[in-house]
């Protein structure tokens, strides 16, 4: 008969408890409680059981309780894919951000993300959407929200003398 994998040492099933009742993570403090009833000699079947879990999925749980101890029974969320652009591609499209457009050259007086998404494209060959170039934005600490830019020719004299004033005083 199959004896499964033997959990380490170094706890015992009331520890386990103590830790489960103290946990904030709702997850591992159940995983927690499965592995001390198997400390305490039930079945594996009966603590994947009260762990609210199938005996493979109780099994995955040992081995990282036994390679992390209790952390290793929290969640933590996978790094997901590589980004597209190196680090030196990334510094340089935040010196492009940061440089500002050329009206001559680019054609506009602000950066948008279809126009980066377009320089990205040029420069580096490299197609992203325009929600994903809002997102490298954000990875570079840039806001989304932007200066209006001044037209050009404003004279500051005239725009004084074309404000709109409240009177002084309310009516009655």
């Amino acid at each position: 008969m199959n004896r499964g994998i033997p959990l380490r040492t170094d706890f015992d099933g009331a520890a386990l408890r103590r830790l489960a009742n103290d946990s904030k993570i709702a997850k591992q403090a159940m995983r927690l409680l499965a592995l001390a009833a198997v400390y305490d000699g039930e079945s594996r079947s009966r603590a994947a059981q009260i762990g609210g879990m199938d005996c493979q999925t109780l099994r995955d749980w040992v081995h990282r309780f036994n390679a992390d101890g209790p952390d290793g029974l929290i969640d933590h969320k996978p790094p997901g894919p590589a980004r597209w652009l190196s680090d030196a591609q990334m510094a340089e499209l935040a010196a492009i951000v940061e440089a500002g457009p050329d009206r001559a050259r680019d054609g506009v007086v602000r950066w948008r993300r279809i126009d980066l998404k377009r320089i990205i494209h040029e420069r580096f060959g490299i197609t992203y959407a325009e929600r994903s170039v809002g997102e490298l934005l954000k990875a570079l600490g840039f806001s989304h929200v932007s200066a209006r830019p001044q037209a050009l020719g404003q004279d500051p004299r005239q725009l004084e003398a074309f404000k709109k004033t409240s009177p002084t005083g309310s009516p009655s």
